[in-house]
């Protein structure tokens, strides 16, 4: 990573300005700009999160905007209402109030005498979701959006349900936004009034798992909000990023398919974080991606951005499971449009001795036909780490071998020669369960010649979800149902003499929450198959290059205790009972300009014994 500190631009930074919203709240927000700005007015980027720009984001918000205000843009931070130094209270995520606030913003900075008009919309997860949001509301000014590790679809594809199952991490989400919500302003800033603006948002922000735990179903409550309902209302350009171990890659292919010549896409190997920043690696320089991002579309440059594939992604290679990786091997591919003529759908048949075989089903024999139960034990899950990884490695799915005794299982021979994937894997199945409501969960897994197992990808489905999330329909027990699962999309390229893996099973505990009783599902394997999203070699793969990662010179740190991440399982022998333990501590840190220590830890613990969970 190179750390620049020189730029064309010498750059004035405004720690605390307030922007007045029409019911009188104001709210806090940091600002940096070109030295003459006021008198050459440029564009705006403004990035409107509720992390708390004084402490918790301040470092990586320097980093990113002074490099951006160092090349001639007016760079905003927002503190959400109710976070950070700002005034009012945060009721819950993406509500209407926070699009008005958004698009006041807007307004307010094209009145500013350093503005020229134009506006682009920049951010990570809540700041990529608001983007899209706010896009949608066609704010005027508003000409261009970067959006990372975001998506278009608040029930189906963000931390709170997967295929119409709870996710573990819906929980653990609610009580570190619960912990900030609870966090006072600053005093240095906020002035005499922090204590009444704290004691505000604590009686009134409330306890947002209720609302979700409340909604379980694709209501208006999750409609809002996510950009599917309709890609039309999108007018400014979109370029959506994300990673393969960030909980929102599908998002990315939606989207350019979604919104057509006015988006590009961009996947890597990385987690939850800034592709600059990027863990597992390569990084690439993500900054200057950006910025002939905003040359192109806020200042007229002809950047070449335009000529890019709409969709450039990293291709993984095969690679030993782990639980943490340092890199992941692999290499940049183009697609000019998504979908892309370059995929073939290409089927494989589940059959009962076990068997996963290329092609379609040709005379079935005794074994081929058997049918298969499956009856998971609540153990099946516990090595398939985060459903979104945060960078805090090792919360990565480690060698599926320990997950697939729990399983019913159906593997490939070993392959003759390479095979790349790229998008969603389909699973099409004709299943019978005992109960009336039940899930499945279905791994791909890249085998090796030792036999260890590499997850390539994923997927939920609450079977009483099979037609739909809106109106949920009880299994009948006596009846076979034809289901189909989609899994993540994925980017995997498979060795030759590796084989493929589908597994089965019945829970996939604690990144899915649990079901009720414990359930038994019957395979019937004609008609089932999966479908592979097979990727043909392009000539143009080989051009696809990134500059070096680099950013601003940010705050200077101390560390006062460092950063650790643990993951522990633990099973007592003698009671039968199981505990994984996540331990990601952020550690203690102090911003030596301002003499301020902060820090966060977060603490979670997943039990059972026997059933009870």
């Amino acid at each position: 990573m190179r750390n620049r500190n020189e730029f064309p631009h010498e750059i004035e930074e405004t720690e605390q300005t307030s922007i007045p919203m029409a019911d009188g709240v104001r709210l806090a927000a940091r600002i940096w700009k070109p030295r003459d700005a006021e008198k050459r007015p440029v564009p705006a980027i403004l990035e409107m999160i509720p992390y708390r720009k004084r402490d918790f984001t301040a470092a990586r918000d320097a980093v990113n905007h002074r490099w951006f205000a160092g090349h001639g843009y007016v760079c905003l931070r927002v503190d959400m209402r109710g976070s950070g130094e700002s005034e009012g209270v945060l009721l819950d995520e993406y509500i209407e109030q926070e699009q008005e606030d958004g698009m006041a913003i807007i307004e307010w900075i094209r009145a500013q005498p350093w503005s020229d008009g134009k506006v682009g919309m920049f951010g990570i997860s809540w700041g990529g979701f608001n983007g899209l949001q706010i896009a949608a509301r066609q704010p005027e000014g508003l000409d261009a959006v970067i959006s990372v590790a975001s998506t278009d679809d608040r029930y189906a594809d963000d931390v709170h349900y997967m295929g119409g199952c709870l996710l573990g991490d819906n929980l653990s989400w609610a009580s570190v936004m619960f912990a900030y919500n609870a966090s006072p302003p600053d005093p240095a800033l906020a002035g005499t009034a922090w204590k009444d603006l704290w004691l505000k948002r604590m009686k009134k922000s409330g306890l947002w798992v209720l609302n979700w735990l409340e909604h379980q179903t694709r209501d208006d409550f999750w409609k809002h909000g996510s950009v599917c309902e309709d890609f039309s209302k999108i007018k400014a350009p979109v370029l959506a990023v994300s990673g393969w171990a960030d909980g929102y890659s599908n998002a990315v292919f939606r989207i350019v398919e979604g919104l057509g010549a006015r988006a590009m896409g961009l996947i890597g190997p990385w987690g939850h974080k800034y592709p600059h920043q990027g863990i597992p690696g390569p990084a690439i320089g993500f900054l200057q991606e950006c910025l002939r991002w905003w040359d192109h579309w806020l200042k007229g440059k002809d950047t070449g951005i335009e000529a890019e594939p709409r969709l450039r992604v990293w291709i993984q290679d095969s690679i030993e499971p782990s639980s943490r990786y340092e890199e992941r091997p692999g290499r940049w591919v183009g697609e000019a449009a998504w979908p892309s003529a370059n995929i073939q759908s290409q089927t494989w048949q589940l059959d009962g001795d076990g068997r996963l075989r290329p092609g379609q089903r040709t005379a079935d024999t005794e074994a081929a036909r058997s049918i298969k139960v499956v009856q998971s034990p609540l153990s099946v899950g516990q090595f398939s780490g985060k459903w979104c990884s945060y960078a805090a490695t090792p919360d990565l799915p480690g060698d599926q071998r320990e997950e697939d005794g729990g399983c019913m299982v159906w593997e490939s021979g070993a392959l003759s020669g390479p095979l790349e994937l790229l998008g969603s894997v389909r699973v099409r199945l004709r299943l019978r369960c005992n109960r009336s409501s039940g899930m499945i969960a279905l791994r791909l897994s890249d085998v090796a010649v030792d036999g260890q197992a590499t997850r390539v990808s994923y997927g939920l489905l609450n079977l009483t979800h099979r037609n739909g999330h809106e109106q949920p329909e009880p299994l009948d027990t006596d009846r076979y149902y034809d289901v189909t699962c989609q899994l993540n999309d994925c980017g995997h390229r498979f060795h030759g003499g590796h084989c493929l893996r589908l597994s089965l099973s019945t829970a996939l505990w604690p990144l899915a929450w649990a079901p009720q009783a414990s359930t038994r599902v019957t395979v019937d394997p004609v008609g089932c198959a999966v479908s592979l999203p097979v990727r043909a070699r392009a000539g143009c793969d080989d051009e696809i290059a990134f500059a070096p990662p680099e950013q601003a010179v940010g705050r200077t740190l101390t560390v006062i205790r460092p950063a650790e991440a643990r993951w522990t399982l633990e099973r007592d022998l003698g009671t039968d009972e199981v505990r994984l333990k996540v331990w990601e501590d952020g550690g203690e840190l102090r911003l030596d300009d301002i003499d301020l220590t902060f820090g966060k830890s977060v603490s979670e613990e997943y039990g059972f014994t026997g059933n009870d969970f």
